[in-house]
C-alpha cells in the first residue's frame, strides 16, 4: 500500500493536474470575460471538492464489512462475483453503491486481511446506476480474506463520464479496513460481494460513508433486509 502525505489526506493526488489546469483556464479566462472568469471559478471549486480526500473514524472489528465508498446503496441482491477472481459461479449478496460528482470518490479497504487477487478489466461506460455495468462497464476487482477467513469481493466500476480508475493494492498485501486504496474519476460506482449468509446492516436508499458506515457483521445471523425510518 502506498502512503499518502498529509496533503494527499486534503486534496488526493489524482486531483492536482485537474485544479492547476482549471486554475490556470480560470485566470485565463478572466483576462477575457468576468462573466467566464467566474464560471470557471466555481468550476474550479467543483474540482478541488471532487477530489477531497477528508480522513474517517472506521470501527475495529474482525467481523464487521465497511463501506468501501461513499454514496447510495442502489441495491442489494445476489449475483455471481466476477469471474476473473477465480471464485466459483455460486452466487453472493452484491452491495451496489452509487457515487455521485458530489460524493468523496476516495475507495476503501472494507475489512481487514489479505490481498488475495487483483484483475482490471477494460469496458464500456454505461450509467454506472444501470445493473448490466456491474459486468459491461470498465472495472477493478479485488478478492479478499478476511483476518476471520471470509473471502469477500470489491469492484470499482467506471460511469458514465468516468474515465479512469486507480487501485493502489498489490496481491498478497495484508490491508486494514478504511485504509484508502484507491479513487474513480468521476461518477461511478463500487460492487461489495459477500456470502450469502451474511447479515447486511444497511438498506436500499441508504446513504454511506466510505470508511464509516457499517454494511454488515459477519457475526449477526442473517434475517431480512432491515428497515429504515427518516427521523
Amino acid at each position: 500500500m502506498k502512503q499518502y502525505s498529509d496533503f494527499s489526506k486534503i486534496i488526493h493526488k489524482e486531483g492536482y493536474i485537474f485544479i492547476i489546469s482549471f486554475a490556470a483556464i480560470t485566470f485565463l479566462l478572466a483576462s477575457f470575460s468576468a462573466i467566464l472568469g467566474w464560471l470557471s471559478f466555481v468550476a474550479t471549486v467543483w474540482c478541488i471538492y471532487f477530489f477531497r480526500n477528508p480522513d474517517r473514524m472506521t470501527p475495529v472489528a474482525d467481523e464487521l464489512v465497511i463501506s468501501p465508498a461513499d454514496g447510495i446503496v442502489q441495491n442489494i441482491t445476489e449475483a455471481v462475483p466476477p469471474i476473473e477472481l477465480g471464485l466459483s459461479d455460486e452466487e453472493m449478496i452484491r452491495v451496489s453503491i452509487f457515487l455521485n460528482i458530489f460524493n468523496v470518490h476516495v475507495n476503501r479497504i472494507p475489512a481487514s486481511g489479505k490481498i488475495l487477487a487483483l484483475h482490471y478489466n477494460p469496458g464500456k461506460f454505461f450509467n454506472a446506476s444501470l445493473d448490466k455495468a456491474s459486468i459491461y462497464n470498465e472495472r477493478q476487482s479485488v478478492l479478499m480474506e478476511t483476518n476471520d477467513g471470509h473471502k469477500i469481493a470489491f469492484v470499482q466500476i467506471a460511469g458514465l463520464i468516468a474515465r479512469r480508475i486507480v487501485c493502489e493494492l498489490e496481491e498478497d498485501s495484508r490491508v486494514q479496513a478504511g485504509e484508502r486504496y484507491g479513487i474513480i474519476r468521476f461518477g461511478s460506482r463500487v460492487d461489495l460481494y459477500l456470502p450469502l449468509k451474511t447479515a447486511v446492516l444497511v438498506s436500499r436508499g441508504q446513504t454511506c460513508i466510505g470508511g464509516e458506515t457499517v454494511i454488515a457483521d459477519f457475526n449477526l445471523k442473517k434475517t431480512s433486509e432491515p428497515k429504515f425510518e427518516k427521523r
